[in-house]
This record gives structure tokens, sequence and C-alpha cells, in this order.
């Protein structure tokens, strides 16, 4: 098992993500509310990981931009 920070930018025109120094940098356009953001979050570190989104769980952060992710290897 592996855990992750990362750093959510709201609001982005295009979706990406960025690793800098062990944090990743998730940036989408999904709003912050009903969710939404959350699971855009996993989507996007499922791709740019290359793993299962059933794999990738947010354990500290939800209501924060900043999150702590846990993957499951």
């Amino acid at each position: 098992m592996k855990r992750i920070k990362v750093k959510v930018k709201i609001g982005s025109q295009k979706e990406k993500v960025i690793k800098e120094d062990n944090i990743y940098y998730v940036y989408t356009n999904s709003p912050a509310r009903d969710n939404k953001a959350n699971i855009s979050v996993i989507e996007l570190l499922s791709e740019y990981l290359d793993i299962p989104k059933s794999c990738i769980s947010i354990k500290r952060g939800h209501k924060s931009k900043v999150k702590f992710i846990e993957i499951e290897d």
C-alpha cells in the first residue's frame, strides 16, 4: 500500500496531473460540490498512474484542496 499527497487545483481549463517533489498536482475543471472534484481527482490519478480507480481512495482531505490518497497494490 502506498500513500501520496495531492494538491487539487479546481477550475482549470485543461485537466492534468503533474508530479513535483513527491506531491501530485491535479488540475480539474470539475466543481468542488457534490463530490465531483473528488471523483475527478480519482479518475485523473487512475489514468496518470495507469491503475484501476478501485485501487485509489481518499483517506484525508475530502473537503480540502490538499488530500492524502491511498493506493492499493
